[in-house]
């Protein structure tokens, strides 16, 4: 089997099993019952507990729309991040495609430029 028919495969499975995924959620009756489990285990209680610490008298709405903006602000923090490493990754890659170039031209007796 080439690549081609592995990709095609690939693909027809990832759209099988969204097919699957869709008529699996058609036949669901009670989606909150489905997916309680998970909720449960998601980031959202930690970031209420945290709102809780930061406002013990605060009201349920006020803790609800502390836990909200923390979950934001971690959020946003997760992007920073992200995009900090895709910078650094980038202006790695720019050096060392600079560095091979130099290289090159040094071992063909080729001053390299300077800018």
């Amino acid at each position: 089997m080439n690549d081609r028919e592995d990709e095609v495969n690939t693909s027809e499975r990832s759209m099988q099993l969204r097919v699957a995924a869709h008529l699996s959620w058609a036949k669901t009756k009670d989606r909150p019952a489905r997916t309680l489990a998970a909720r449960r285990q998601s980031h959202h209680g930690r970031f209420v507990e945290k709102a809780r610490e930061l406002h013990p008298d605060g009201t349920e709405a006020q803790i609800e729309a502390a836990a909200e903006a923390l979950k934001k602000a971690h959020y946003r923090e997760l992007a920073l991040r992200s995009a900090q490493a895709r910078r650094i990754r980038k202006e790695q890659v720019e050096a060392d495609k600079q560095r091979r170039t130099v290289q090159l031209l040094e071992s063909a007796g080729t001053e390299p430029a300077t800018a």
